[in-house]
């Protein structure tokens, strides 16, 4: 099958935490019984009102108790259509999008389905299990552009088989109270990657217990590879990764000076990233847009003693426009083999849509759709940073997909996910690890 490449916003990852997994899972509503007649042809071409019959739609997700808006995005639904029962399905966030496609293979009785990632929505649309979409949303006049150009991007074969609800991008966190006893400026909303190793090297200090790390990467393969796709010149599925070589050189050189915490012990111990923000640290850290709605939240219950801070601009390179960053987008799509296929789909273009929009931002978190009113939203909320420089962090000019859509990016991402550990952890030099990348996924690609 021939999948577009695309060079856009992505797909997103939230705060794990392991939930019993399994289509049972736990349901907020003890809901009514299903009982709207069974799905006649393709109803997705249909624009005609959903029925009034009592149904119960479950919905697949992960995270749960650590979500600020999947219950508020139903109770918003709920108000409108008190006929429909939202039942959640919690498969966990470990390995979610396998759980997935393993439940849908073995006919699990899901209606609504979240799209964690890139490769797993590739399987899913190979295995077809998602309902398509395009005359679905011409028929209820679903404009993709108020998408940004994520919709195109996640075209196959023209195409389409799920809508952004979520839309992340990578940004800055910094801890304002240990800039400010260190006497250093906080961080612009234009800096380079060498400023910020500057900055970073400028704000280590202390040894043991007290020690404060200047920068912090987490374990993901993302938080160190993705800066080298900031120029636009390549991308993680061509298959040749010698323009990885100045990132890695760079942050392993942090790692063996001490200014960001080794990485084969933040494996090995299974640290989690805020943790070590909540705990005052680390100064800066790279992380998502979905750690703000966290970070509020922490600060809040009296978990996160960071309580002071900000966020900034992602560090970019020379040459290219203050404002890049790399990114995800969550989507939802529909089960094909949904026996309320109607009720599903009115679901959906609730939650994807404008509506869906202004009650995901009224939580903190960053929505597909971005408005004026969205980042308003946003930037309003109590616990939000109230600084300038904050609220026009959350502006972007461009924002690079994590993993373009192809067909092999599962994969692929395995592939790189090994070689980023065995470099990270000096099991193989860097061009040792790259030559690995180069090797294993060139094979890949001409099979």
């Amino acid at each position: 099958m021939k999948l577009k490449r695309f060079y856009g916003i992505t797909l997103a990852t939230v705060f794990s935490m392991s939930l019993l997994a399994g289509c049972s899972g736990n349901n907020n509503n003890e809901g009514a019984a299903a009982t709207t007649a069974p799905a006649t042809g393709n109803s997705a071409n249909a624009s005609a009102e959903p029925s009034q019959e009592p149904v119960t739609l479950k919905w697949a997700l992960w995270d749960w108790e650590a979500t600020a808006y999947y219950k508020p995005l139903i109770d918003a639904y709920k108000a409108e259509h008190p006929n429909v029962t939202i039942e959640y399905v919690d498969l966990g966030s470990t390995d979610y999008m396998t759980m997935l496609s393993t439940q849908l293979s073995g006919g699990a009785d899901l209606d609504v389905l979240t799209i964690k990632d890139i490769p797993g929505y590739s399987n899913l649309v190979k295995q077809n299990h998602l309902e398509p979409l395009k005359s679905f949303m011409s028929g209820n006049a679903i404009d993709p552009s108020v998408y940004g150009g994520t919709v195109e991007q996640i075209e196959v074969n023209d195409e389409v088989y799920a809508l952004p609800f979520r839309s992340d991008f990578w940004i800055l966190y910094y801890n304002k109270d240990l800039f400010d006893k260190a006497g250093v400026e906080y961080p612009s909303n234009d800096m380079t990657f060498e400023q910020y190793d500057e900055l970073a090297r400028k704000m280590t200090s202390g040894s043991g217990s007290e020690k404060v790390y200047g920068a912090h990467y987490h374990t993901w393969r993302s938080a160190v590879q993705l800066f080298g796709i900031l120029d636009g010149k390549n991308t993680v599925v061509d298959g040749n990764y010698d323009f990885l070589k100045p990132t890695y050189e760079r942050i392993l050189k942090e790692q063996e000076d001490g200014i960001v915490m080794d990485y084969a012990t933040l494996k090995t111990s299974s640290t989690h990233y805020s943790g070590v923000f909540y705990n005052n640290s680390v100064a800066t850290m790279n992380m998502g847009s979905w750690f703000i709605a966290t970070q509020i939240e922490k600060v809040k219950s009296g978990e996160s003693q960071s309580a002071n801070w900000g966020i900034a601009k992602y560090p970019h390179p020379d040459g290219v426009e203050a404002g890049t960053t790399l990114g995800t987008i969550t989507s939802l799509a529909v089960n094909q083999k949904s026996k309320h296929k109607e009720a599903a789909l009115d679901f959906m273009k609730f939650v994807t849509g404008e509506e869906g929009a202004k009650v995901i931002a009224s939580t903190g978190t960053i929505p597909a759709i971005k408005n004026d009113e969205v980042i308003n939203s946003i930037t309003s909320i109590e616990g939000f940073p109230t600084d300038e420089n904050s609220k026009a962090a959350l502006t972007t000019v461009k924002t690079y997909l994590e993993m373009p859509m192809h067909e092999k990016s599962a994969d692929i991402e395995v592939i790189l996910n090994e070689a980023h550990d065995n470099i990270m952890t000096k099991n193989a030099s860097i061009d040792e690890g790259l030559d690995d990348m180069n090797a294993r996924v060139q094979q890949l690609l001409n099979n």
